[in-house]
């Protein structure tokens, strides 16, 4: 499974509300026709401060996310080349002043429990120091890093999206690491956002922050509202 994450930046002259309303209801139903689509969850930012962590951020300047899950690339390769597509490529500009797109393979740390109920998540955008190597940041990420985010006490989901391409405005070609500088997306979650202090002031947040110091460059986080969009 892959994701294809867009990265969204509104039009200045709307308002966030009027970003939201779109994204929802026009745009959403657009492209939740694609062929082969698995799965589709708009996650709109509702916090952009660098909520309980004390590490360097980065420049992304976001106004939501977008995750569209397909088997594989060739399955979105598909997509894309269809005709389902096409309407959706004019109808960025009526509500994005830009886009950027993160293909991601995503590593489920902590699943997340469909019975669990309202649940606050947390989203942020990684990229690694620049004398590591993906491979490294990779390694590093899914190995020590991995198992010490999952001891977060008040945790209820964990996701690690690994970066393995990139894609600019056009939604169609790649992109440059330099026009998509991120190396991982992660995903979690908590009941509450008392939660997500109360983690980030426990002995395993000191553990996982301090090793992320080693390999990772800077943090951008969010607190988002995911609204998963119906097939």
């Amino acid at each position: 499974m892959i994701i294809r994450t867009g990265l969204l930046t509104r039009r200045r002259d709307l308002t966030p509300e009027q970003f939201r309303k779109h994204w929802l209801q026009v745009h959403g139903p657009l492209a939740a026709r694609l062929p082969g689509l698995r799965h589709y969850r708009q996650n709109h930012i509702l916090d952009a401060s660098q909520l309980a962590i004390d590490h360097a951020r980065g420049s992304w300047e976001v106004d939501g996310f977008s995750q569209l899950w397909f088997d594989d690339r060739d399955a979105m390769q598909r997509a894309v080349e269809s005709p389902e597509f096409q309407p959706t490529v004019p109808d960025i500009a009526n509500f994005c002043s830009d886009v950027r797109l993160a293909i991601c393979q995503p590593n489920v740390v902590v699943p997340v429990d469909p019975a669990a109920g309202p649940l606050v998540k947390r989203m942020s955008l990684l990229t690694r120091r620049p004398d590591i190597t993906p491979e490294r940041f990779r390694d590093e990420w899914f190995g020590f890093h991995a198992e010490a985010v999952r001891k977060f006490p008040k945790l209820r989901g964990y996701t690690q999206n690994l970066v393995i391409g990139r894609g600019g405005p056009d939604l169609t070609s790649a992109a440059s690491y330099e026009q998509v500088p991120v190396d991982g997306i992660v995903e979690l979650w908590f009941g509450s956002v008392e939660d997500v202090h109360a983690a980030f002031r426990s002995p395993a947040a000191e553990i996982s922050q301090r090793h992320a110091q080693d390999f990772i460059g800077t943090i951008t986080t969010y607190l988002v509202e995911a609204h998963d969009i119906r097939l």
